[in-house]
Formats: structure tokens, sequence, C-alpha cells
């Protein structure tokens, strides 16, 4: 369905065909999805600030599906968030399609496409809700074709303590690296704090290790643990050649991640957009900061292609001298008085 996703993530991108296949899946959601059409225009789009989008908050409180008809499958994927309002987001299969292809490119970028055993600070559990899923599940397994082997290391997933040893001495017992992956805060308090015994700790200090994570870094900033010394502790114990990457993604917008370079900068696939937008006006920013739109051409089940968030950032300019291509921005935080969500980086 996009061209774009048949290149590289960071390769230059001719903006004329993003443009023209964002229009055309805001053409597909107003057919498709009766409540998108009563507040678009039918008028394509002529630059891609003056796309339409829906705001974070309405899929908390709306059920926004664009219904191509029967045996198109599918699934709900449920995000977190403190006050216990859910946002609720249908993915159907071709989209599934999409946005797994797209976080597997821009995350071998990262990471290399080897594979390794996965370790995931989450439970076996949480798979077995038919027909809906977790966005932390769903980005655990975003990792699945990186994976050797997954090794699940909570029986509860909300508890780090129930962390299992078995479970990591089986990983380790596979032998080369490991890739682990974990919720921000669980990350944390499950792996970076725990006590091994010796032998395991001596053994998980010989490997190479990339860790993964996402979301839940506010737990973190209210425990004064900022990225230096998150980053320091988890590499501590790790061997030569470790690494930790950090993304920013939300369960609005399946499939499209945004990494931070070694340079400190979140990238943007050729496949998406990033749009700053004054809080009051609504305009779109070049310079200063403003609430994030986060726009990609992978999202036909519902219409999350076009999402402005709660969140703060602003545009970096230039080009960054980690040689990735296309727009980069920072992440600032949260609106005021926004809800705090489990499933950003936020």
């Amino acid at each position: 369905m996009s061209k774009l996703l048949e290149q590289s993530p960071y390769a230059s991108r001719d903006d004329a065909v993003f443009l023209r296949e964002m229009n055309e899946l805001v053409a597909h959601h107003r057919h498709h999805c009766p409540p998108y059409a009563t507040f678009t225009s039918p008028t394509a789009a002529e630059r891609v600030e003056d796309l339409p989008f829906v705001h974070v908050g309405l899929f908390k409180r709306a059920t926004l599906r664009s219904n191509t008809g029967p045996g198109t499958g599918g699934r709900t994927v449920l995000s977190s968030a403190t006050s216990g309002q859910t946002s609720r987001v249908f993915i159907d299969d071709a989209s599934a399609a999409l946005q797994a292809r797209s976080s597997q490119a821009i995350l071998a970028d990262f990471i290399g496409g080897g594979r390794r055993p996965l370790l995931v600070l989450d439970s076996a559990a949480s798979l077995r809700r038919r027909g809906e899923f977790s966005a932390r599940i769903l980005a655990a397994m975003s990792l699945k074709p990186f994976a050797s082997e997954v090794f699940f290391l909570l029986s509860d997933a909300g508890d780090p303590a129930s962390f299992s040893t078995i479970q990591l001495e089986c990983a380790l017992n596979q032998g080369g690296d490991l890739l682990v992956y974990g919720f921000s805060w669980m990350l944390w308090l499950a792996w970076a704090r725990r006590e091994l015994p010796q032998a395991l700790r001596d053994e998980v200090a010989r490997r190479r290790i990339c860790f993964v994570h996402s979301g839940g870094w506010k737990k973190l900033e209210a425990a004064s643990v900022d990225r230096a010394v998150f980053d320091s502790t988890l590499l501590a114990g790790a061997g030569t050649g470790s690494l930790v990457l950090d993304y920013y993604g939300l369960v609005e917008q399946m499939g499209v991640v945004f990494p931070v370079c070694d340079q400190g900068a979140r990238h943007v696939p050729r496949w998406a957009d990033v749009l700053v937008r004054d809080s009051w006006s609504l305009a779109a920013l070049e310079t200063g900061v403003g609430q994030l739109q986060l726009l990609n051409t992978v999202s036909w089940g519902a219409p999350c292609h076009s999402v402005l968030t709660e969140d703060l950032g602003r545009l970096l300019p230039g080009r960054c001298a980690c040689s990735r291509s296309g727009p980069r921005f920072e992440l600032l935080g949260r609106v005021p008085q926004a809800e705090l969500r489990g499933c950003a980086n936020v």
C-alpha cells in the first residue's frame, strides 16, 4: 500500500509521494469511518500541515474504526493510563502487516538484524487475552523478528519482584548476545536494581546486551533517575559493546517508533512525519515548542494516520551527525495537566 516502505527508513523521501499517500488515507477513512467523515473535509490537502488530524483523547471516548467489510480480521490494542481511561485502537490484518514491516525496519537500523535470545520484562499471560492486546506486549513482540527465542522474565506483569532467574538462566544457556525489552520503569526496577546471584551476575557481565525500552519515564523522574543514570546503571552490569535504545511511540500510532540516536535526536522514518503545533492557535511551527502531531502511511484499520498528541516537543534543524536523513525532533514532556500515559516515553 505504501511505496515509501520499499526503501530504508532514513533514505531521502519524495514529499509529494508522502502527501499523496496521506490524502489517499484521508479519503479511505472518510469513506469507511462515518464519525471521521463528520469532522474532515473531502478536499485533498495541498500541504502536509493542512492534513486533518484526530486528537489523541478521542480514541478514549469514541470507537473509530474503518470498516472495509468481512474477512479483514484484526485486533484491538489497549493503551495503559494512570486514570483508568484507555484508548482502544483497531488494527486490521493488512495494517498489522505494514506496521510490522515498519517497526522491524526502524529498529533494525539501530540494533542490527541478527537474531539473539529476547528477554521480555513482562508475563507470558499477557499474550493470552483473545482479540485484545496491551500496548506493552505488542511493543515487546515488535522485537520478535530479532529473536532466536523469547523468554518472559516475570510471572506477574505488574510486579518486578516476580522476576524469574530460571528464565534468565535458560536464556543465558543459549549463548551469545542478548536482547532485553521492558517498559522503562520496569526495566529499571526488575533488571537494573536487581541483586542477582554472583554467578549469574558474572555471566550477564560477559554478554553484549541490547536494552530496548519505552514508556513509563515519569515514574523514573519521580524517583530522581535521569537518562544518564538509567543508561550507565544498565551498561555497568553488561558486557563490552552493550547499548541502551530508548524509543517513543503511541498505541494510536502502532508500527512507527522514534528511537534516540547517539546524538540525542529522535528520527522520523520516510513513511511518517512529525509536525509541531502551537497549543493555542494550532499553527504549525518551524521553531519553538508545541504539541506533536504524528503522521504515518501505514494505518488503514482506523484513522490513526494523523494524530495530535498531548506530548510537547520541538523540531531540530539541519542534518544529524549520525547521517540519518529526514526530520528529527526532541521530546520535551507533556502538556500541563494532561493525563499520564503508560505507552509513551514521557
